[in-house]
């Protein structure tokens, strides 16, 4: 059963219809054919309905879907099919076949492509270049068999008229050797288009309607997609490996029918004679034949009498005509033949040894025509309507056939099924000496004048009591037969009306052995080929050939009994309406469809024991989420148990039966009551299973994550490392150089490294400078790169050339110089300060602009302001730590700013009297401070070195 579809599309199986009647069997087709949905089972049959219109349900993303599922894991499809014949196949070494029929414009021929399109695209992966080669003569193949076999009708605009059987022959890997076709043709078919050059060269005109032949369809034979399919034919043609010559000889086949069907005949009431020998010389030169000869072929007929003498035997016009168009039949009949053996000459599978390559498995492909039913119905409608009864009793049998055999596989017990057999029906048509072929027959063979009328009395006599015969005679107030024209066959598919007029001319051989000795003689290679009876001379051909009717039922029969031995899929086409619309669904004429293939018998006998059987595994994994005892997992011993469990949680116990295998459900209404409840509980394992995967691609991520972090850190380590190793052996031996490695390249640093690269170059090299400077000079070392740090570009000149003495106060004047240290002391020992910053002469201004001079004694506790005349006498003192910031100017000038905390700043001029020569203190008295303040407290170093800005005075 087809994996279920929304309620909304119907049901994707009619097995599963809540009643099995006519009217909803036809609203579920309707109902499915409007939403899109023209595929629907009937068990493993496909139902296909012909949409019209393209559709984008068949390219290589649905390929890949089919490929290698169960018929019930997607909606129903012909690749569904496809894919079954091909498992078995494959998996069971199982002969397989496909039988698609219908009526002409149901879609047939299109639904053969997709099967062979499908076959192909699942074969060969490793495309191999032998098995291409056959799969493309394969594909091939159909394009020039429609070209010859199929014509544009009223109906169809691509009618078969032939019927089709391919089998496709498979090595032991299940990749396609070879095949072989198999044509059961009944009718002429169209012509062809080629270019005006072309047309000329074989004395034909541009115009259908010049030629009886192709007079009727002329409105419609001539189109670009005609032009276009002329040059897919050409190019199919070749790659199946007809040459040029053999092309050619088709072509000029094709012009002598033409030119055949114009030839007219005149009598004087003695003899015949040819009206115009034009086309008779352009005939012969297509054939490669002599002119008199077919002059004389078609106007005499060669007999050989009882006593072995040879007599020509002139016509009568209608003998003439009745001659010539049996020959242009037979020319056209041969022609398709030839081409379908020249195609199975390149297919089929040469010096196949089982042995060495394994067994040689076939899947088969019937494209063939289904019943026809028309106003009026002639010979071709009896012949395929009896190819239908035989097909429709080789399809009963075979489904009932398959249902008793997995009835008894699986241990349930079968019981007996009515349905119609229609053997009578068949036996009405073939059985010997009673059947009408027979009767066909023995009228053909009778000497003297027999009619059509005189051989429907035969029939009348001899079937007047069958249950499915009757004629205007057998029942005369039945007013829709005509006396001596009409009789009636009541078919499984319904009551057809046949006109016996033209059966016995369309029975019998009527092409004369003149025709085929003049093909055999001709000169052109393969007119000869295809006519090698006519090898014989007129006193050799002794045994009457066979009726058209006789071979046509031999061919049947063989084809039957080849399908008869393996495994069959069927494709039912319907044809949803005559206007060929895609939206337009004609209810009556779909029920007559429907009828005459069997599909509601289809159905019963699919629901005459149980409506939907799986295996045990299969259904534990499609309804194992509705019991508690099967969800997640079970724990009992088999999957049988848990399907019981399943079963009587939902209490239909009854309604089911337990194979070896499978399980058997009775009716779709206990199937759909554990859809319903699985769909209600999809969404919610939907959200769970969305949860649970998110959380685990979460997880994931994070892992992943993680592990790229730790991979990076590692590395980067190793990178860091690296560098470091690098760079201690390219400095290893720096000590002993002049320069002390500054000459020397330092290799690239990794990222993480390039900021610490860029100050560790030059900071490395100072620090080998450094390290050799006295601790004593180290305090005036580090008050110079202190005050380089705050007044680099800013100051012209901040004495960085000279030594910084700081205490100038007790070194400038030796005078005085005792006094100052004295007064230094006892400030150590009164405020505890530890270091002298700075100390000098300098020149206060307060706010009036006056100036006095003062000495100046900075420490790391306080700033005091001295008298100088008064021996160093402390004339102010504050804090160090309320200073805030101090400002100087840009010029040589020796003025400073010192900001306090209260705005009560002070201002001064260091260094009393003129400047000396390279004596600027601005940029020590800065050094000292900044370097204090940096390596002592770290609030207010931060305090005071973001408030230090530079003043450019007028």
């Amino acid at each position: 059963m087809a994996e279920l579809e929304g309620l909304e599309f119907g049901k994707s199986d009619f097995v599963l219809l809540d009643e099995v009647t006519m009217e909803q069997f036809m609203e579920n087709l309707k109902l499915r054919f409007e939403k899109g949905r023209i595929y629907t089972y009937i068990g493993e049959v496909v139902v296909s309905v012909n949409p019209y219109r393209q559709m984008d349900i068949y390219g290589k993303d649905t390929v890949d879907a089919y490929r290698g599922r169960e018929l019930y894991e997607n909606p129903p499809h012909l690749y569904a099919v496809s894919d079954a014949a091909y498992k078995a196949m494959k998996r069971r070494a199982k002969d397989t076949c496909i039988v698609i029929s219908g009526e002409s414009g149901a879609g047939k021929t299109e639904a053969s492509k997709y099967i062979m399109q499908y076959i192909a695209a699942i074969t060969n992966p490793g495309q191999r270049a032998e098995v291409e080669s056959v799969k493309n003569v394969l594909l091939k193949s159909n394009c020039v068999l429609e070209a010859f076999g199929n014509a544009k009708t009223n109906r169809n605009d691509n009618s078969s008229r032939f019927g089709k059987y391919m089998d496709i022959n498979f090595n032991f890997n299940g990749e396609p050797t070879g095949g072989h076709i198999n044509n059961y043709l009944l009718e002429k078919v169209r012509g062809w288009v080629g270019s005006d050059e072309m047309l000329e060269s074989f004395h034909l005109q541009n115009d259908p309607a010049v030629y009886i032949y192709t007079r009727e369809g002329a409105a419609t034979v001539t189109s670009n997609n005609d032009r276009s399919s002329h040059k897919a034919v050409m190019s199919a043609l070749g790659v199946i490996g007809f040459s040029n010559e053999e092309i050619n000889s088709i072509y000029q086949i094709l012009a002598s029918i033409l030119l055949l069907g114009n030839v007219q005949f005149e009598t004087d009431g003695e003899s015949v004679q040819i009206l115009g020998l034009e086309a008779i010389d352009h005939i012969a030169e297509l054939t490669a034949t002599e002119a008199d000869s077919v002059i004389k072929s078609l106007l005499f007929r060669t007999v050989a009498t009882g006593g072995g003498e040879v007599i020509e035997k002139g016509h009568t016009e209608q003998d003439a005509c009745f001659g010539r168009d049996a020959f242009a039949k037979a020319l056209y009949e041969r022609l398709f033949c030839w081409i379908v053996n020249r195609i199975n000459s390149v297919i089929e599978v040469k010096d196949y040894n089982p042995v060495l390559h394994g067994k040689n498995t076939v899947i088969g492909v019937l494209d063939i025509y289904g019943f026809e039913i028309f106003e009026n119905n002639s010979f071709e409608q009896f012949c395929i309507n009896y190819c239908n009864e035989k097909l429709q009793q080789l399809f009963i049998e075979l489904i009932l056939r398959q249902e008793q055999g997995e009835y008894q596989r699986e241990g349930i017990t079968w019981q007996h099924i009515d349905y119609f057999n229609n053997q009578i029906i068949v036996d009405l048509v073939e059985q010997p000496h009673k059947g009408i072929i027979s009767i066909l027959d023995e009228a053909c063979l009778t000497v003297g004048k027999v009619t059509d009328t005189v051989c429907l009395e035969s029939m009348d006599t001899k079937l007047a009591q069958h249950p499915h015969y009757t004629s205007r005679k057998l029942s005369p107030t039945d007013k829709t037969m005509d006396f001596q024209k009409h009789f009636r066959i009541r078919h499984y598919a319904g009551d057809v009306t046949y006109s016996v007029e033209g059966f016995l001319d369309k029975n019998k051989d009527l092409l004369f052995q003149d025709f085929k000795r003049l093909m055999y003689n001709s000169a052109d290679p393969v007119l000869k080929e295809m006519w090698p009876d006519g090898q014989l001379s007129i006193t050799e051909v002794t045994k009457r050939p066979l009726t058209a009717a006789t071979l046509f039922k031999n061919s049947i029969v063989a084809l039957v009994d080849k399908l008869g031995c393996k495994e069959p899929y069927y494709v039912r086409c319907i044809k949803p309406n005559e206007m060929k619309s895609p939206v337009l669904f004609d209810d009556a004429r779909c029920q007559h469809q429907v009828a005459y293939l069997g599909l509601m018998e289809n159905v019963m006998v699919r629901r005459a024991g149980f409506a939907y059987r799986q295996h045990y595994a299969r259904v534990l994994q499609r309804y194992k989420m509705t019991c508690e005892y099967t969800w997640p997992n079970h724990l009992m011993a088999s999957d049988r148990e848990a399907v019981e469990a399943i079963v009587t949680q939902h209490g239909f116990q009854d309604d089911v039966a337990y194979g070896h295998t499978k399980l058997f459900v009775r009716t779709p209404r206990s199937l759909y009551t554990l859809e319903q409840e699985r769909a209600a509980l999809i969404p919610i394992l939907v959200l769970f299973l969305q949860k649970v995967w998110r959380g685990a691609l979460a997880r994931m991520r994070c892992r992943r994550m993680r592990a790229i972090y730790a991979i990076m850190g590692c590395y980067k380590r190793y990178k860091v490392k690296a560098h470091f190793w690098e760079v201690e052996s390219r400095f290893a031996n720096v000590r002993t150089m002049a320069d002390y490695g500054k000459s020397v390249e330092w290799p690239n640093p990794p990222a993480a490294l390039s900021k610490f690269h860029k100050n560790t170059v030059m900071l490395w090299w100072a620090r080998q400078i450094v390290k050799n400077i006295p601790p004593s000079d180290m305090l005036e070392v580090r008050a110079k790169v202190a005050a380089l740090t705050a007044l680099s570009g800013e100051r012209k000149d901040w004495g960085v050339s000279r030594a910084w003495e700081r205490d100038y106060l007790a070194r400038d004047c030796p005078q005085t110089s005792s006094s100052f240290i004295r007064v230094s002391k006892d400030l150590r020992n009164k405020d505890m300060y530890s270091q002298v910053l700075f100390s000098g002469f300098c020149r206060k201004v307060n706010r009036f602009n006056k100036s006095t001079d003062r000495g100046l004694l900075i420490t790391d506790k306080c700033v005091y302001k001295l008298e100088p005349n008064k021996q160093y006498k402390v004339l102010k003192r504050l804090p160090l730590d309320i200073f805030t910031g101090l400002s100087v100017t840009s010029e040589v000038d020796q003025m400073v700013a010192l900001h306090t905390s209260s705005q009560d700043d002070v201002l001064l001029c260091l260094q009393r009297g003129e400047l000396c020569t390279n004596q600027d203190r601005v940029g020590e008295l800065v050094g000292a401070l900044v370097d204090h303040f940096t390596r002592s407290v770290h609030t207010t170093r931060h305090c005071f070195v973001s408030s230090l800005d530079f003043l450019k005075l007028a």
